[in-house]
């Protein structure tokens, strides 16, 4: 962990951005004493519903993408 004061995290701070962001931590002091606490934020993590059931149920197709996509381009110039 890292203890900078107030003036120095103001002029420089993309440079400790930079390295909160590659998992430091920085303490900003102000007169010596801790004032803030710069740490990496969280990234989400994403769940998705499952649907295997809902796949489980529909019918299988019987043409593929490509050709629905072409009939739908063709359709759409002319």
């Amino acid at each position: 962990m890292k203890e900078i004061d107030v003036l120095e995290a103001s002029h420089q701070m993309g440079h400790w951005l930079d390295s909160v962001a590659a998992g430091a931590e920085v303490v900003i002091t102000r007169r010596g004493r801790p004032a803030a606490r710069l740490v990496a934020v969280e990234k989400p993590i994403v769940r998705f519903p499952d649907r295997s059931a809902l796949r489980a149920e529909l019918p299988p197709m019987q043409e593929g993408a490509t050709e629905i996509i072409r009939a739908l381009r063709d359709d759409a110039r002319f």
